[in-house]
């Protein structure tokens, strides 16, 4: 049985580019739609369901970092790729800490957008929560169904980006063994993946404000110094 097509939301003030990318992304199986302003973005995210936003910077009406920590603020977990033509790392960091799943500075190839696109399609979360598979690790109050793709707590699904729940799950899955830095930034980003070491500690930190009680005294997952982190499962025991 063929799938259902991806939906994507091009939210960027070039008309050129938007249609350029739409044709490209068309080819490639993708039904893509356009915004030119955040007005238009926000309205499309509401009343739609899209699999992926992919975002610019700067747009007339607004920065595309206020839009996407909004869209975090409400619950929206729709993954984002960010664009920017600055190409300054102080945006890719505050666009990771609020909770973008990736960051691309322009000008960029389309193809190399494309690889971002099903790279970060590939690990993203269902919207919707579904029964409890075999493949479950608990710790704490807390479920983590890798086959599903979900953090639950109490019964209760917990919104993760894609990113967030990849660590989460490669650190659950080599619990209480020290994972280094950069080869977090392997599996969870991909050889072929532009990613920063600094990118994983954002990471770690949104996550421990998400399942640590005191974010600042980590106990599930902690700092292993000169080396990198582990998940302790029995941490809040």
């Amino acid at each position: 049985m063929a799938h259902e097509p991806l939906h994507i939301l091009i939210v960027d003030d070039d008309e050129r580019l938007r249609v350029l990318l739409t044709r490209y992304l068309n080819e490639q199986g993708f039904v893509v739609e356009g915004a030119a302003t955040i007005a238009e973005a926000e309205a499309g995210v509401l009343l739609a369901k899209f699999d992926l936003v992919v975002l610019d910077l700067m747009l007339p009406d607004g920065d595309g970092l206020d839009f996407c920590r909004k869209l975090r603020s409400r619950g929206i977990t729709v993954p984002v790729i960010m664009l920017t033509a600055r190409g300054d790392d102080v945006d890719r960091i505050v666009g990771l800490e609020i909770g973008a799943d990736d960051y691309l500075a322009k000008p960029y190839n389309p193809r190399e957008l494309l690889a971002r696109i099903r790279a970060v399609l590939r690990r993203r979360a269902p919207a919707e929560p579904v029964a409890e598979s075999k493949g479950v690790q608990r710790f704490g109050p807390f479920s983590l169904d890798r086959d599903r793709r979900l953090l639950m707590r109490d019964g209760d699904v917990v919104k993760l980006t894609t990113g967030e729940f990849v660590m989460l799950s490669v650190l659950a899955e080599h619990a209480r063994v020290a994972m280094p830095r950069e080869r977090l930034m392997s599996i969870v980003h991909g050889a072929g993946e532009e990613a920063t070491l600094r990118s994983i500690d954002v990471t770690i930190s949104r996550l421990r404000r998400i399942i640590e009680p005191d974010p600042r005294n980590p106990r599930l997952i902690q700092t292993v110094w000169g080396q990198g982190y582990v998940f302790v499962p029995d941490g809040l025991d």
